[in-house]
């Protein structure tokens, strides 16, 4: 005969093994308590309902990236450190938009493409206006390249241009049957403006003097450069032909969002206004 007297539990230990494994425990008063959840220290929220994935200063790299032609170590000390310790995650962003990040250790620089579709049966959608650049725009542009490379002064925009140097350049390349010069100079002082506006030219306390922006070196390339000099010296003469890639002379991106009031900083030597971007 087999005995059937129950075997006695204890209470205690009913409740801890019921209760242990769910994360519930006695408050000390015979109540059940809920551990607090343990916050997400990895959450960059800077506002209700934040999910952005980027630190402030981060963040404020990349707007410095969309909203200007491109950030450097002498425009945007801040950003530009930002840059080089979040190159990756801010990269991904851009590429987010169908954009590119290029960035210059060497030089010092950052700056925004356009992303360029594979298919050609659809682009991708833009942010960037994609005005061409003016033939003048170009000659100035090479000019101011060819400038960088003859100075061998150190330190970034150093090289200082005059207006009335720009004009003489660019009217070595005037053909033979133009005849309109207060056109010409004209369409030269347009270039000068929207190359202030791409941040290649930097403005300078004289309105008629400005120094050439280092990035230069990086959207103009040596090969690239002797590429268009001797286009623009073809076509002065009467040549034809273009620039064998077409992608004109590749100046920093713009995008609506860009201001174009930008002043360079303060240097040594040249009472300069201080770029408040």
């Amino acid at each position: 005969m087999s005995d059937t007297t129950p075997v006695p539990v204890h209470d205690e230990v009913a409740f801890e093994d019921a209760f242990g494994a769910s994360g519930v425990s006695s408050g000390g008063h015979g109540e059940a308590t809920v551990d607090e959840p343990v916050r997400d220290e990895s959450t960059f929220a800077l506002f209700e309902g934040d999910e952005g994935r980027l630190d402030e200063p981060q963040r404020r790299a990349l707007v410095a990236l969309l909203r200007h032609p491109y950030v450097s170590a002498r425009t945007h000390v801040d950003e530009w450190r930002a840059v080089l310790d979040a190159e990756h995650q801010l990269r991904s962003r851009l590429n987010d938009l169908f954009l590119e990040l290029h960035v210059d250790r060497d030089r010092e620089v950052a700056f925004k493409r356009q992303a360029r579709s594979e298919s050609t049966r659809r682009g991708f959608p833009t942010l960037l206006r994609d005005a061409p650049y003016t033939r003048e725009e170009t000659i100035v542009l090479v000019y101011l390249r060819m400038r960088l490379r003859a100075d061998g002064r150190p330190g970034p925009d150093q090289v200082v241009v005059d207006r009335s140097e720009i004009l003489g350049h660019v009217s070595g390349f005037r053909p033979a049957t133009a005849t309109d010069r207060t056109r010409d100079e004209a369409r030269v002082a347009k270039a000068i403006e929207r190359l202030v506006t791409a941040r290649v030219l930097l403005k300078t306390s004289d309105p008629d003097r400005f120094r050439v922006a280092s990035v230069v070196e990086v959207l103009l390339p040596l090969e690239r450069l002797v590429e268009l000099d001797t286009w623009l010296r073809t076509a002065a003469t009467g040549g034809g032909g273009e620039p064998t890639d077409g992608d004109g002379a590749g100046l920093p991106a713009t995008s609506d969002a860009e201001d174009g009031d930008d002043t360079e900083p303060g240097t040594a030597g040249d009472d300069t206004e201080e770029d408040r971007a």
